[in-house]
Order: structure tokens, then C-alpha cells, then sequence
């Protein structure tokens, strides 16, 4: 029984010191008349030298997962992920060594932390390329900065979220506000190279949708403060909140098809590019506010293929998608020279 109980905690089994009593004797060695008075006595110690122990586990890495059931309040998220959960563990040394453990997390953390990588050193290369503007070389490197910076702070915040948050209720709290509040960063970068090259001749209306996007991201962002809102409870609210943000692109673009006409925009204006990169976001976020495919196979996806990986991953694909459609306009627009005439005016 022991040994069970030790390992659903999470903790490899050693030896402990004897602290054992004789019967009807105190640690003092002053005797009791009451065994149950006694077992008082000793349940703060008992209590103290378990939580030590477990401490020095956690930090030498013998820690094991553990079964959701287990977990405390604040680690349970996802009930159909049966099996594999990191323990609590109040060391930022044991939380960054994890990530070179398998448990429910490890996808989680190299989906991002290797997208991070690639969007920067993707944003360095386009960043110190040779200048190929036909206007405003610095003006568009910002542009498309702004785009980079989104996304790498987005997928920083979410790989060092998903390290962490086992360490304390604190730190999860902290790191799960820096998580949301880098995926409205992200949707607000996106909009900003896509607005300046769809609207490049007409920049009043692209000024006017980028003051409304930056009000819609600020707002997201305050609203994921709230601690209610990292809850398990509001997973939909969650994702519709961000869906929510994303979609406001819809109006501008709605904007720009009837100015241009369907034909220009489904070519030249990369509306194709951009409904896949759409469809990828809101198929993820579906995802995990309905936790796919876990939720039809509970204990089956504790470790990979679980819907926040798989949101993870559309996440990626979604950003870079979107890099790829905005890297198109700007092509366009070197090739025809990146002058405007009147007709070019929306």
C-alpha cells in the first residue's frame, strides 16, 4: 500500500527515517493516555516530513507522473486525460528539466518551442535580407516585424506556459495570462502586413481597421486577465473570445472583394491564403474547446495526438500560412512596381 500511495504522488520510493512511536508515547517521551490524541500530535510532523521528502525528490528529478485523479484542483484541465500528468513541483530547475520528460505536456511544449524557433529565425532571415522594396524598405521591414513579433511572443509565452504551470498556483495563473494575451499579440501582428498590402493605395480605410483591431486585441487581452478565465469551466469562452478577434478580419475583407471584385482578390489579393489560414485557426480552436479526439477516447490520448497539441500544431501551420499569403501581396506589389494610379484608389 505503501508503494502505491508514493507512487500516485508522483515520487519514486526511498528510505525514510524511523520516526515510529511506541505506543502511547510521545516524541517527547512523555506518555499519552489517548492514541488518538497522539495521532494528532504526530500529523503535523508526519505531514512536514512527507511534503520535505517529496520536495527533494521533485528537485534530485525521481519525480513519476501521476493519475488526473490526483492532481490538485488547480492542475485539473482536461478530465480525459487519464494518465501522465507531471506532480506539483515548486522548482523552476525540475520544471525546465521536464521538458526532456514524456508526460501530457511534452507535446505541448515542443510544438511551440520549436515553432518559436523557426518563426525566429525565419524573422531574422527576412529581417537582414537584402533590401528588395520599390518605396519604403524600413517602413515594410516594421510591417512585417510587427508580424514576427506576434508570433514569436505568442509561441514563447505558450511553450514556457506549458513548463511551468506545474510549479505553483501562482506561477500558473501568471504564465496561462501571458499565454492568452500572446495569441491576441499574434492575431493583431497578422492583421498588420495584410491590412498595409491590401489597402496600399487607400491607407485611411487600412489606418481605421488596424485603430480596430488593436481596440479588439487590447480588450481580448484584459479580458484574459480575469482568473476566471483560465478555468476549465470557460474553455469555450476561451476560444470564442480569440475565434471572436480573428473574425473581425472579416469586415475588411469583405471590404476589399467588393472594392476589387472577387477574380483580383481570389488572385492578386490572396484571399485563398488567408480563408485557409483562417480555417486552420478556427479548426484548432474547435478543437480544443470540444477537446478532440480525447473526449472520444479518454485515457487513449493522454501523451500525444490530444486536442491541445493538435491546436498546437494549426496554430504553426496557421501562422505561417498566413506569412506566406502576406509574402505573395508584397511580391505583387514589387512586380507592378509599387506605384498607385487612381483606379488603384478603393
Amino acid at each position: 500500500m505503501n508503494e502505491l500511495a508514493e507512487n500516485r504522488l508522483g515520487c519514486s520510493r526511498t528510505p525514510e527515517p524511523d520516526i515510529r512511536l511506541r505506543k502511547g508515547h510521545q516524541l517527547d517521551g512523555s506518555r499519552g493516555g489517548d492514541n488518538d490524541n497522539h495521532q494528532g500530535d504526530l500529523k503535523p510532523i508526519l505531514e512536514t516530513s512527507v511534503h520535505s521528502s517529496h520536495q527533494k525528490k521533485v528537485w534530485e528529478g525521481r519525480w513519476r507522473v501521476i493519475p488526473h485523479d490526483v492532481l490538485p484542483d488547480w492542475l485539473k484541465d482536461n478530465d480525459f486525460l487519464l494518465h501522465g500528468h507531471r506532480p506539483p513541483m515548486p522548482s523552476f530547475r525540475a520544471c525546465f528539466k521536464s521538458i526532456f520528460r514524456i508526460h501530457t505536456e511534452t507535446g505541448n511544449i515542443w510544438t511551440h518551442l520549436l515553432g518559436c524557433v523557426f518563426f525566429l529565425c525565419l524573422g531574422i532571415f527576412y529581417m537582414f535580407r537584402p533590401n528588395i522594396s520599390f518605396v519604403a524598405p524600413l517602413q515594410e521591414k516594421v510591417v512585417f516585424g510587427l508580424f514576427f513579433l506576434g508570433a514569436i511572443l505568442c509561441l514563447s509565452f505558450s511553450w514556457l506556459f506549458h513548463t511551468v504551470y506545474c510549479h505553483s498556483e501562482g506561477v500558473s495563473r501568471l504564465f496561462s495570462k501571458l499565454d492568452y494575451s500572446g495569441i491576441a499579440l499574434l492575431i493583431m501582428g497578422s492583421f498588420v502586413p495584410w491590412l498595409y498590402y491590401s489597402f496600399y493605395c487607400n491607407p485611411q480605410p487600412c489606418f481605421i481597421y488596424l485603430i480596430v483591431i488593436c481596440v479588439l486585441g487590447i480588450a481580448a487581452i484584459i479580458v484574459s486577465q480575469w482568473d476566471m478565465f483560465a478555468t476549465p469551466q470557460y474553455r469555450g469562452v476561451r476560444a470564442g473570445v480569440f475565434v471572436g478577434l480573428g473574425l473581425s478580419g472579416i469586415i475588411p475583407t469583405l471590404h476589399y472583394v467588393i472594392a476589387e471584385g472577387f477574380l483580383k482578390a481570389a488572385t492578386i489579393g490572396q484571399i485563398g491564403w488567408l480563408m485557409l489560414m483562417a480555417s486552420l485557426y478556427i479548426t484548432g480552436a474547435a478543437l480544443y474547446a470540444a477537446r478532440i479526439p480525447e473526449r472520444f477516447f479518454p485515457g487513449k490520448c493522454d501523451i500525444w495526438f490530444h486536442s491541445h497539441q493538435l491546436f498546437h500544431i494549426f496554430v504553426v501551420a496557421g501562422a505561417f500560412v498566413h506569412f506566406h499569403g502576406v509574402s505573395n501581396l508584397q511580391e505583387f506589389r514589387f512586380m507592378i512596381g509599387g506605384g498607385c494610379t487612381e483606379e488603384d484608389a478603393l
